[in-house]
């Protein structure tokens, strides 16, 4: 089947179902931008290094680039997310539980984003995914749980190498010298990289999941071989990017000041911390949370030293990502149950 553009925008005014799911896709993408992307800036807003508005724009523009530029070289985590589950049930049926996936990740996102919660829009997209495929299935013979374990283990191995580095940075920084005004200009490439990363992890998760809506759509998702075209790395980076373009600062307030306190030094031992992790996942190939990577480097750094670490604010967000993969399994196999009796 043809993986052009021409081809894809005939098949949407032909297919209802690859519209809608087209639709949702890129309102998850937005969302993730506006509610994910915001942990990169963080530091650098909340020390000074540089305006809300301005950080935003960077974050945005990194994104784009760090969707780009990973994504030609090595797209293994999109993979992953395209091979998490199996849907049966005829083209049709298939894209109508898999839409109804992606509308519990909006669901998900934007209830968090409300009370400020930083959760991963990326672990509510394969949980969702695997929700709608089970309801689709009626069993949980069509998770693939190979892939599954990838996902589990970049969870684990990212929050916890996340803290630690951060909490041995955050040591290491009382001992650099330096300006403050010195540390705050190193916070600019910092945050650079951290959004460079965010594109590069999640920009290629969204790429998996549009490959998959659109392979259920022409019935091929056993499809051995995997393209990614290049409209849609771009259609997959314009629309993270606009997302970024929101702004988060709700998220930014729960992180970078109600969670841990942070001075420039703090700012680019987090920065360095999450950098390091997230090229290392990327390198790798596994699938990985900015969001915990980042969250878990600020707390490292807030534990160190004489540093204060509010725990009842992280206590409540650890709360909301242990709720993530539960939560967003009951939302999208509830949905895709309603969306199937609906238009089935």
């Amino acid at each position: 089947m043809s993986h052009s553009f021409f081809a894809f925008v005939q098949q949407l005014g032909e297919t209802p179902a690859l519209a809608l799911f087209t639709l949702l896709t890129l309102g998850v993408l937005l969302v993730n931008g506006w509610t994910d992307a915001p942990n990169a800036i963080a530091g650098a807003v909340v020390t000074g290094a540089l305006p809300f508005r301005r950080a935003v724009i960077l974050a945005a523009v990194c994104n784009f680039a760090g969707v780009c530029c990973v994504t030609a070289v090595n797209a293994s985590v999109a993979e992953t997310v395209y091979s998490i589950a199996a849907f049966s049930g005829g083209p049709r049926a298939a894209s109508i539980a898999l839409s109804a996936g992606m509308a519990g990740v909006v669901i998900w996102a934007v209830v968090c984003w409300r009370w400020g919660i930083p959760t991963s829009e990326s672990h509510a997209l394969v949980a969702g995914i695997t929700g709608a495929a089970v309801a689709l299935e009626g069993s949980w013979s069509c998770v693939r749980w190979e892939s599954w374990g990838k996902v589990l283990l970049g969870l684990l191995l990212s929050t916890a190498a996340g803290f630690w580095c951060g909490r041995q940075m955050g040591r290491w920084a009382g001992t650099w010298r330096g300006s403050d005004r010195l540390f705050r200009c190193l916070q600019l490439p910092g945050a650079a990289a951290t959004a460079f990363f965010h594109g590069a992890q999640d920009g290629q998760k969204f790429l998996g999941v549009f490959l998959l809506g659109t392979a259920l759509v022409q019935g091929r998702q056993d499809e051995q071989t995997f393209v990614v075209p290049i409209w849609l790395l771009a259609f997959c980076a314009v629309g993270m990017a606009l997302g970024t373009g929101m702004g988060g600062r709700r998220i930014i307030d729960t992180v970078g000041r109600e969670m841990v306190t942070l001075n420039p030094r703090d700012g680019v031992a987090c920065d360095v911390a999450g950098v390091g992790c997230l090229l290392v996942a990327t390198i790798l190939g596994l699938p990985v949370s900015t969001t915990h990577t980042r969250t878990a480097a600020l707390l490292g750094v807030g534990s160190a030293g004489e540093k204060k670490a509010d725990w009842r604010v992280a206590g409540t967000i650890a709360l909301a990502w242990g709720l993530t993969f539960p939560g967003c399994v009951v939302l999208g196999w509830s949905i895709a149950r309603l969306f199937l009796h609906i238009w089935q």
